[in-house]
């Protein structure tokens, strides 16, 4: 499928993590981008957006839209062969009410993009992300995995409003996605599955949810060491660019692992020390996953969680990746250092290194 690249494209949920990179690298490349904000007039939120834009040959419009609202995505996507669902919500932690909170934005948005795209005659092909959270729901799943390692074909069975309802909500977004792409056949759905996404962000860093991961390095949680705990992990940078992949190369299709690799807490914690010193509480030695159970609660997570994800082994493939979207990850040291001196330079993060 060929994308005539002379039209719009639209980027829902614009100016968020991924999607400003996305925005971004559209620019750059000479696309006109519609994208889809819950406030255009808002300067905060969108003034990274319209300063990029001074600079690039593409053009940005955006227009404001609620992913709750029926046909909330018709005006942007009116013109569009191409559209990135990239709106979702990303809230790990002090979740109260999991179905309004989590589920009904991540599927009923889906669907709301998707019903436009059904009523919109010009869109041939949707990009969605996704995430690996659709894919795996605990790192002790991985027993259950044929070969021991994640690939497209496996579905997330373990998650539920209950336990892991972030995960749930991605994958039932999912889920819905794909059973609404069978209903019809003029457009096609690609899907983008990253792991945990860090790198610099184009708004300051102390506006990206990603901070609330990587801020338990300096905040001294993980001083007394770091549980026995993976994580499949990726550049922001390269998750935009499988996004562009995914849209404009004919021949792409499915769901796409989108990793660079499997990394622990105390790998990244060895990571950061080897560029920035012992000056910073960088976990130094693993700690027992009695004593991570323990504290859990005062952890912000649950004692189930550490039961069955700390000391267990995280393996994908993101081979397929690699092949229908010509990927090559960056190496995520890169990504680190790159992400914490992000930190640094916003003041997030005090500069203890040696004048």
């Amino acid at each position: 499928m060929q994308i005539d690249r002379s039209r719009p494209v639209l980027v829902t949920g614009g100016n968020g993590y991924i999607a400003s990179w996305l925005v971004k690298m559209l620019l750059e490349d000479g696309m006109d981008v519609h994208a889809t904000v819950r406030d255009p007039s808002d300067n905060r939120k969108v003034g990274h957006l319209l300063q990029l834009a001074q600079h690039t040959p593409g053009k940005l419009s955006l227009y404001p839209a609620d992913l709750l609202k029926d046909g909330s995505f018709d005006l942007a996507m009116a013109g569009c062969e191409l559209v990135f669902h990239t709106a979702s919500p990303f809230v790990i932690s002090g979740i109260r009410d999991p179905q309004k909170q989590l589920v009904d934005p991540a599927v009923n948005g889906t669907r709301n993009v998707l019903a436009s795209a059904d009523r919109c005659a010009s869109v041939r092909r949707v990009v969605l992300t996704s995430s690996c959270a659709a894919i795996y729901g605990d790192n002790i799943d991985q027993q259950d995995v044929p070969g021991g390692v994640y690939t497209e074909a496996q579905w997330n069975s373990s998650s539920s409003l209950q336990h892991q309802p972030y995960s749930y909500s991605k994958l039932a977004a999912e889920r819905a996605a794909w059973e609404m792409a069978r209903a019809q056949d003029r457009w096609q759905l690609v899907v983008i599955n990253p792991g945990l996404v860090l790198g610099p962000a184009l708004t300051r860093a102390s506006d990206s949810t990603s901070l609330d991961v990587i801020k338990q390095f300096i905040d001294g949680r993980l001083a007394l060491g770091a549980p026995d705990l993976d994580f499949v992990v990726v550049d922001v940078r390269d998750v935009a660019l499988a996004h562009i992949r995914a849209g404009l190369l004919p021949e792409a299709s499915g769901r796409h692992i989108t990793i660079s690799q499997t990394m622990s807490l105390l790998e990244m914690g060895r990571v950061l020390r080897r560029h920035y010193g012992w000056r910073y509480p960088f976990p130094r030695w693993r700690a027992p996953k009695w004593l991570a159970w323990l504290l859990a609660p005062i952890s912000g997570v649950t004692r189930d969680f550490i039961s069955r994800n700390v000391g267990y082994p995280l393996r994908f493939d993101n081979s397929y990746a690699c092949r229908d979207l010509q990927m090559r990850f960056r190496p995520f040291e890169e990504t680190l250092v790159d992400h914490f001196q992000q930190l640094i330079d916003d003041g997030v993060v005090k500069d203890r290194r040696p004048r």
